[in-house]
């Protein structure tokens, strides 16, 4: 076994969430008069926490209040939909059973809302992960690594010992700053083109890989 822990991104590695942060995002855009967002659009916005997709979906010259009420807005409708449209990617379950069946530690680090973390891992994926946080006051976001130190501290595992699995640039630099190894997913939320030009030496195509390096 290569690793003792594995760390995974959530939004475009473990759970396809596109189109539920994009009819939340949009639910903002309604009420707030704005344009709408395309699903491409929003993919390109996530990756660094919802205050950020906001910032990049209002229309621009939006005060920083103005971005502040469409956060407000965004989390009050997100917190009751954050799963209407969100599955699991294909083969998922089937590799955190395999971890965790050969003792692997599982955790969850996500830019998304701390609350929106908690409540969709419980439901999709119960007693899968070991530790799972999200964004919260007080605790620097990805690509800053202290999420992910945190998760490291909390089992004393070394840092030789665990990997962190994503599928944006953000990912790859969080990995990179914290001094961890990187698997790159190839069906989320950036191409695998992009993902190579960022540096990464292989991209997992199908979630069973993962197991491939892991264990």
């Amino acid at each position: 076994m290569r690793y003792k822990l594995a760390i995974f991104d959530l939004d475009g590695t473990i759970l396809n969430t596109l189109e539920d942060l994009a009819d939340a995002t949009n639910y903002v855009m309604d009420r707030l008069g704005m344009p709408k967002r395309t699903i491409e659009e929003v993919r390109r916005f996530v990756g660094n926490g919802i205050h950020r997709l906001l910032e990049l979906a209002v229309v621009e010259g939006t005060t920083d209040e103005g971005v502040d009420r469409a956060f407000d807005i965004f989390n009050e409708y997100y917190r009751e939909h954050c799963a209407d449209k969100t599955q699991p990617y294909d083969g998922i379950m089937d590799v955190l059973k395999a971890l965790r069946e050969n003792g692997v530690l599982t955790a969850v680090v996500s830019n998304k809302a701390d609350y929106g973390v908690q409540s969709l891992c419980e439901d999709y994926f119960p007693g899968m992960f070991d530790f799972a946080v999200g964004e919260k006051q007080g605790i620097r976001r990805k690509p800053y690594p202290d999420s992910v130190l945190a998760v490291l501290n909390r089992f004393g595992v070394e840092k030789k010992d665990a990997v962190y699995i994503g599928d944006s640039e953000v990912d790859f630099a969080t990995a990179k700053n914290a001094g961890l190894d990187v698997l790159m997913v190839g069906w989320g939320f950036r191409s695998a083109e992009s993902l190579m030009e960022l540096g990464a030496e292989k991209i997992m195509e199908k979630p069973a890989q993962i197991l491939d390096q892991i264990l």
